[in-house]
Protein backbone atom coordinates (compact mmCIF):
# COMPACT_ATOMS: atom_id res chain seq x y z
CA UNK A 1 0.00 0.00 0.00
CA UNK A 2 1.29 3.67 -1.14
CA UNK A 3 0.72 5.99 1.78
CA UNK A 4 1.20 8.69 -0.63
CA UNK A 5 -1.52 10.50 -2.63
CA UNK A 6 -2.27 9.03 -6.45
CA UNK A 7 -3.33 11.80 -7.77
CA UNK A 8 -1.02 14.92 -8.36
CA UNK A 9 -2.05 18.30 -7.30
CA UNK A 10 -0.68 21.43 -8.71
CA UNK A 11 -1.74 23.14 -6.07
CA UNK A 12 -0.27 20.60 -3.37
CA UNK A 13 2.90 22.48 -1.89
CA UNK A 14 5.39 19.26 -1.34
CA UNK A 15 4.72 17.09 -4.65
CA UNK A 16 7.33 16.60 -6.73
CA UNK A 17 6.71 16.68 -10.71
CA UNK A 18 8.53 13.36 -11.47
CA UNK A 19 5.72 10.75 -10.19
CA UNK A 20 5.55 9.56 -6.32
CA UNK A 21 6.81 5.71 -7.11
CA UNK A 22 9.50 4.53 -5.03
CA UNK A 23 12.87 4.86 -6.54
CA UNK A 24 16.62 3.99 -6.08
CA UNK A 25 19.13 7.32 -5.44
CA UNK A 26 22.01 5.60 -4.54
CA UNK A 27 23.55 3.50 -7.74
CA UNK A 28 26.30 2.64 -6.41
CA UNK A 29 26.73 -1.22 -5.77
CA UNK A 30 23.09 -1.71 -5.15
CA UNK A 31 23.74 -5.76 -5.17
CA UNK A 32 25.99 -5.48 -2.02
CA UNK A 33 23.37 -4.22 0.07
CA UNK A 34 23.19 -6.03 3.59
CA UNK A 35 21.37 -3.37 5.45
CA UNK A 36 18.30 -4.65 7.25
CA UNK A 37 15.31 -3.67 8.90
CA UNK A 38 11.88 -4.94 11.03
CA UNK A 39 10.30 -1.95 10.08
CA UNK A 40 7.54 -2.00 7.62
CA UNK A 41 7.57 1.16 5.70
CA UNK A 42 3.75 0.45 4.54
CA UNK A 43 2.20 -0.49 7.76
CA UNK A 44 -0.32 1.99 9.51
CA UNK A 45 0.34 3.08 13.17
CA UNK A 46 3.36 3.92 14.68
CA UNK A 47 6.68 1.78 14.34
CA UNK A 48 9.53 2.45 16.05
CA UNK A 49 12.68 0.85 15.74
CA UNK A 50 15.66 0.34 14.27
CA UNK A 51 17.69 -0.48 10.73
CA UNK A 52 21.13 -2.63 11.08
CA UNK A 53 24.41 -2.27 9.01
CA UNK A 54 26.01 -5.65 10.01
CA UNK A 55 29.88 -5.14 10.73
CA UNK A 56 32.75 -7.44 12.20
CA UNK A 57 35.31 -5.50 14.33
CA UNK A 58 37.30 -7.30 16.38
CA UNK A 59 35.25 -7.29 19.27
CA UNK A 60 32.14 -8.41 17.45
CA UNK A 61 32.57 -10.57 15.19
CA UNK A 62 28.85 -11.30 13.88
CA UNK A 63 27.19 -7.71 15.08
CA UNK A 64 25.54 -4.69 13.47
CA UNK A 65 25.71 -1.28 13.66
CA UNK A 66 22.16 -0.15 14.20
CA UNK A 67 20.38 3.35 13.56
CA UNK A 68 17.26 4.39 14.69
CA UNK A 69 14.60 4.14 12.77
CA UNK A 70 10.22 5.44 12.93
CA UNK A 71 7.66 5.29 10.63
CA UNK A 72 4.60 6.97 11.71
CA UNK A 73 1.58 6.61 9.13
CA UNK A 74 -2.62 7.23 8.89
CA UNK A 75 -4.75 7.48 6.32
CA UNK A 76 -3.45 8.84 2.66
CA UNK A 77 -1.50 11.43 1.73
CA UNK A 78 1.93 12.52 1.62
CA UNK A 79 5.49 10.86 2.68
CA UNK A 80 7.66 13.12 4.45
CA UNK A 81 11.36 12.27 5.38
CA UNK A 82 12.88 13.81 8.99
CA UNK A 83 16.45 13.24 9.94
CA UNK A 84 18.65 14.83 12.58
CA UNK A 85 21.99 13.81 13.83
CA UNK A 86 23.23 13.67 10.65
CA UNK A 87 26.25 15.34 12.72
CA UNK A 88 26.51 14.16 16.26
CA UNK A 89 27.25 17.29 18.26
CA UNK A 90 24.10 18.98 17.00
CA UNK A 91 21.66 18.25 19.16
CA UNK A 92 18.43 20.16 19.04
CA UNK A 93 17.28 17.93 15.92
CA UNK A 94 17.93 15.05 17.91
CA UNK A 95 15.61 16.05 20.46
CA UNK A 96 12.91 17.23 18.46
CA UNK A 97 12.54 13.83 16.28
CA UNK A 98 12.87 11.93 19.25
CA UNK A 99 9.72 13.93 20.58
CA UNK A 100 7.86 14.03 17.48
CA UNK A 101 8.28 9.78 17.61
CA UNK A 102 6.64 9.64 20.48
CA UNK A 103 4.29 12.07 21.74
CA UNK A 104 3.00 12.50 17.88
CA UNK A 105 -1.22 11.76 17.53
CA UNK A 106 -1.49 9.98 15.08
CA UNK A 107 -4.89 10.69 14.50
CA UNK A 108 -3.85 14.23 13.23
CA UNK A 109 -1.68 12.66 10.63
CA UNK A 110 -2.71 12.21 7.22
CA UNK A 111 -0.08 10.34 5.07
CA UNK A 112 3.75 8.66 6.78
CA UNK A 113 6.45 10.40 8.28
CA UNK A 114 9.94 8.30 8.30
CA UNK A 115 11.84 9.37 11.14
CA UNK A 116 15.10 9.00 11.53
CA UNK A 117 16.11 10.80 14.46
CA UNK A 118 19.97 9.78 14.82
CA UNK A 119 21.09 8.94 11.27
CA UNK A 120 24.65 9.19 12.12
CA UNK A 121 24.27 7.03 15.36
CA UNK A 122 27.91 6.23 16.05
CA UNK A 123 28.58 10.22 15.81
CA UNK A 124 25.84 10.85 18.12
CA UNK A 125 26.43 8.16 20.65
CA UNK A 126 30.20 9.79 20.75
CA UNK A 127 29.07 13.68 20.63
CA UNK A 128 31.34 14.11 17.10
CA UNK A 129 31.01 15.52 14.48
CA UNK A 130 32.18 12.47 12.11
CA UNK A 131 32.09 8.87 12.58
CA UNK A 132 34.27 7.42 14.99
CA UNK A 133 33.87 4.25 12.87
CA UNK A 134 35.58 5.59 9.54
CA UNK A 135 36.28 9.20 10.60
CA UNK A 136 33.38 10.26 7.64
CA UNK A 137 31.07 13.29 7.81
CA UNK A 138 27.44 11.94 7.07
CA UNK A 139 26.47 15.05 5.05
CA UNK A 140 29.29 14.53 2.74
CA UNK A 141 28.58 10.85 1.14
CA UNK A 142 25.24 11.18 -0.17
CA UNK A 143 24.12 9.24 -1.79
CA UNK A 144 26.10 6.86 -0.40
CA UNK A 145 27.62 3.25 -1.16
CA UNK A 146 25.82 0.00 -0.25
CA UNK A 147 29.34 -1.89 -0.30
CA UNK A 148 31.41 1.05 1.44
CA UNK A 149 32.18 2.19 5.14
CA UNK A 150 29.47 2.14 7.67
CA UNK A 151 29.00 5.92 7.01
CA UNK A 152 28.84 5.05 3.43
CA UNK A 153 26.41 2.46 3.96
CA UNK A 154 24.22 3.95 6.08
CA UNK A 155 23.79 7.13 4.04
CA UNK A 156 22.87 4.46 0.85
CA UNK A 157 20.22 2.83 2.91
CA UNK A 158 18.83 6.36 3.80
CA UNK A 159 18.71 7.39 0.01
CA UNK A 160 17.09 4.72 -1.49
CA UNK A 161 14.87 3.29 1.77
CA UNK A 162 13.70 6.47 3.33
CA UNK A 163 14.22 9.33 0.45
CA UNK A 164 13.70 6.95 -2.29
CA UNK A 165 9.99 6.65 -0.45
CA UNK A 166 9.69 9.84 0.11
CA UNK A 167 7.80 13.34 -1.49
CA UNK A 168 9.80 15.91 0.22
CA UNK A 169 12.34 15.98 3.34
CA UNK A 170 13.17 17.90 6.53
CA UNK A 171 16.83 17.87 7.62
CA UNK A 172 17.90 19.08 10.70
CA UNK A 173 21.23 20.92 12.07
CA UNK A 174 22.87 23.26 14.19
CA UNK A 175 26.50 24.60 14.34
CA UNK A 176 27.85 21.99 16.70
CA UNK A 177 30.62 22.20 18.48
CA UNK A 178 32.81 24.21 15.83
CA UNK A 179 30.11 27.28 15.41
CA UNK A 180 27.58 29.83 16.10
CA UNK A 181 25.05 30.09 13.63
CA UNK A 182 21.78 31.82 13.11
CA UNK A 183 18.46 30.26 13.56
CA UNK A 184 17.37 29.80 9.98
CA UNK A 185 15.45 27.71 7.85
CA UNK A 186 17.81 26.31 4.85
CA UNK A 187 16.38 26.11 1.13
CA UNK A 188 18.92 24.20 -1.21
CA UNK A 189 18.84 25.99 -4.84
CA UNK A 190 17.90 23.78 -7.45
CA UNK A 191 18.15 24.63 -11.22
CA UNK A 192 14.38 23.94 -11.52
CA UNK A 193 12.28 27.10 -9.99
CA UNK A 194 9.35 25.66 -9.13
CA UNK A 195 10.86 23.37 -6.83
CA UNK A 196 13.18 25.69 -5.16
CA UNK A 197 10.06 27.88 -4.81
CA UNK A 198 8.11 25.37 -3.24
CA UNK A 199 11.05 25.14 -0.61
CA UNK A 200 11.74 28.74 -0.43
CA UNK A 201 7.41 28.53 0.72
CA UNK A 202 8.14 25.58 3.13
CA UNK A 203 11.14 27.78 5.03
CA UNK A 204 9.34 30.49 5.07
CA UNK A 205 6.24 28.41 6.56
CA UNK A 206 8.93 26.72 9.24
CA UNK A 207 9.22 30.23 11.18
CA UNK A 208 12.49 30.93 11.95
CA UNK A 209 14.01 34.40 12.27
CA UNK A 210 15.79 34.28 7.99
CA UNK A 211 15.34 32.20 5.21
CA UNK A 212 19.23 31.06 4.45
CA UNK A 213 19.35 29.89 0.73
CA UNK A 214 22.44 28.23 -0.60
CA UNK A 215 24.05 25.86 -3.34
CA UNK A 216 26.53 24.60 -0.87
CA UNK A 217 29.30 25.72 -3.00
CA UNK A 218 28.30 23.58 -5.73
CA UNK A 219 28.51 20.57 -3.09
CA UNK A 220 25.49 17.50 -4.11
CA UNK A 221 27.43 15.12 -1.06
CA UNK A 222 24.95 16.76 1.17
CA UNK A 223 21.66 14.83 2.29
CA UNK A 224 19.71 17.79 1.16
CA UNK A 225 21.56 17.82 -2.07
CA UNK A 226 20.58 14.17 -2.79
CA UNK A 227 17.02 14.58 -2.18
CA UNK A 228 16.84 18.26 -4.17
CA UNK A 229 18.43 16.13 -7.04
CA UNK A 230 16.10 13.76 -7.10
CA UNK A 231 12.70 16.10 -7.04
CA UNK A 232 11.72 16.38 -2.81
CA UNK A 233 10.31 19.17 -1.74
CA UNK A 234 13.13 20.33 0.64
CA UNK A 235 14.38 22.49 4.02
CA UNK A 236 17.17 22.48 6.62
CA UNK A 237 17.29 24.15 9.35
CA UNK A 238 19.91 25.06 11.48
CA UNK A 239 19.88 26.00 14.98
CA UNK A 240 22.78 27.48 17.15
CA UNK A 241 25.51 25.83 18.01
CA UNK A 242 28.16 26.26 20.08
CA UNK A 243 28.03 21.95 21.10
CA UNK A 244 25.22 22.44 23.70
CA UNK A 245 21.33 22.72 23.43
CA UNK A 246 19.81 26.51 23.49
CA UNK A 247 16.22 26.78 24.72
CA UNK A 248 15.55 29.74 22.10
CA UNK A 249 16.90 27.15 19.35
CA UNK A 250 14.99 24.33 20.70
CA UNK A 251 11.48 25.95 20.69
CA UNK A 252 12.30 27.55 17.54
CA UNK A 253 12.93 24.17 15.73
CA UNK A 254 9.55 22.27 17.87
CA UNK A 255 7.56 25.13 16.19
CA UNK A 256 9.22 24.76 12.67
CA UNK A 257 8.93 21.55 12.24
CA UNK A 258 5.28 21.25 13.12
CA UNK A 259 4.61 24.37 11.35
CA UNK A 260 5.97 22.63 8.42
CA UNK A 261 4.26 19.54 8.31
CA UNK A 262 0.93 21.23 8.34
CA UNK A 263 2.49 23.33 5.50
CA UNK A 264 2.92 20.14 3.39
CA UNK A 265 -0.92 19.23 4.76
CA UNK A 266 0.46 16.21 6.14
CA UNK A 267 -0.41 17.39 9.87
CA UNK A 268 -3.63 18.71 10.91
CA UNK A 269 -3.73 22.39 12.62
CA UNK A 270 -3.09 25.68 12.05
CA UNK A 271 0.58 27.04 11.94
CA UNK A 272 2.05 28.08 15.23
CA UNK A 273 2.97 31.59 16.00
CA UNK A 274 6.53 32.25 15.26
CA UNK A 275 8.61 35.08 15.50
CA UNK A 276 8.19 36.36 12.08
CA UNK A 277 5.01 36.43 9.84
CA UNK A 278 7.64 36.73 6.63
CA UNK A 279 11.43 36.08 7.18
CA UNK A 280 13.90 37.59 5.45
CA UNK A 281 15.97 35.70 2.77
CA UNK A 282 19.75 35.46 2.68
CA UNK A 283 22.33 34.19 0.59
CA UNK A 284 25.97 33.22 1.14
CA UNK A 285 27.57 35.32 -1.78
CA UNK A 286 29.88 32.31 -2.67
CA UNK A 287 33.45 31.92 -1.73
CA UNK A 288 33.90 35.82 -0.68
CA UNK A 289 30.90 34.89 2.18
CA UNK A 290 33.50 32.52 3.70
CA UNK A 291 36.05 34.15 5.83
CA UNK A 292 39.07 31.46 6.62
CA UNK A 293 41.80 32.06 8.85
CA UNK A 294 45.07 32.65 7.51
CA UNK A 295 47.39 31.12 10.07
CA UNK A 296 47.20 29.83 13.36
CA UNK A 297 46.74 30.89 17.03
CA UNK A 298 44.10 31.77 19.40
CA UNK A 299 40.71 34.07 17.31
CA UNK A 300 39.08 37.01 18.81
CA UNK A 301 35.97 37.43 16.91
CA UNK A 302 34.84 41.14 16.85
CA UNK A 303 30.85 40.54 16.08
CA UNK A 304 28.12 38.56 17.85
CA UNK A 305 25.55 36.66 14.68
CA UNK A 306 23.15 38.40 13.11
CA UNK A 307 25.64 41.67 13.09
CA UNK A 308 25.97 43.94 10.17
CA UNK A 309 29.34 43.80 8.34
CA UNK A 310 30.66 46.13 5.33
CA UNK A 311 32.84 45.44 2.25
CA UNK A 312 36.94 45.24 3.85
CA UNK A 313 35.71 45.52 7.71
CA UNK A 314 38.11 43.39 9.80
CA UNK A 315 35.96 40.94 11.48
CA UNK A 316 38.66 39.51 13.76
CA UNK A 317 42.60 39.17 15.43
CA UNK A 318 44.03 35.60 15.29
CA UNK A 319 46.72 36.21 18.38
CA UNK A 320 49.70 33.92 18.92
CA UNK A 321 50.05 33.42 22.76
CA UNK A 322 53.26 31.38 22.11
CA UNK A 323 54.73 33.90 20.40
CA UNK A 324 54.06 37.34 21.99
CA UNK A 325 56.40 39.37 19.85
CA UNK A 326 54.30 38.88 16.90
CA UNK A 327 52.09 41.22 15.94
CA UNK A 328 48.33 39.86 15.76
CA UNK A 329 47.11 38.65 12.01
CA UNK A 330 43.78 40.91 11.40
CA UNK A 331 41.03 39.27 9.14
CA UNK A 332 38.41 40.81 7.25
CA UNK A 333 36.03 40.02 5.15
CA UNK A 334 35.23 40.45 1.84
CA UNK A 335 31.56 40.99 1.28
CA UNK A 336 29.10 43.15 3.13
CA UNK A 337 26.10 41.67 4.75
CA UNK A 338 25.55 39.90 8.21
CA UNK A 339 27.52 37.68 10.24
CA UNK A 340 25.42 34.26 10.00
CA UNK A 341 27.84 32.14 11.60
CA UNK A 342 31.08 32.60 13.55
CA UNK A 343 33.47 30.20 14.99
CA UNK A 344 32.94 28.90 18.17
CA UNK A 345 36.22 27.73 19.65
CA UNK A 346 39.30 30.49 20.58
CA UNK A 347 41.70 27.85 19.03
CA UNK A 348 41.86 27.87 15.00
CA UNK A 349 44.28 26.74 12.70
CA UNK A 350 44.93 27.96 8.96
CA UNK A 351 41.94 27.43 6.60
CA UNK A 352 39.52 26.73 9.44
CA UNK A 353 35.99 28.96 9.21
CA UNK A 354 36.37 32.27 11.27
CA UNK A 355 33.05 33.54 9.90
CA UNK A 356 30.23 33.48 6.98
CA UNK A 357 28.44 36.58 5.48
CA UNK A 358 25.35 36.41 4.09
CA UNK A 359 23.63 39.12 2.03
CA UNK A 360 19.74 40.34 1.83
CA UNK A 361 18.01 38.71 -1.58
CA UNK A 362 14.52 39.23 -0.73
Amino acid sequence: MNLSSDVADASNPILRDSGKSRRSLCALNPQSASAFTRIDFDKPGRQIGFFHIPQSPDEDAWGTVRVPLAVLANGTGPTVALEAGNHGDEYEGQIVLGELIRNLDLSRLHGRLIVVPAINSPAVDAGRRTSPLDGLNMNRVFPGDHAGSITQQIAAFVSDEVLGRSDALLTLHSGGSSMDIARCAMVQSSSDARLTQRSLEAGQAFGAPLVMVSDALGDTRTSIAAAVAAGLTCVGAEMAGTGSVSQIALDTCRKGVVNVLRHWGVLDGPLSPTEVVAAPIYRVPGMDGFVLAPSHGVFECFHAVGDGVETGQPVGLIHSPTDPGQVPVEVRCAHAGIVFARRHPGRIQAGNLCCVVATRSD
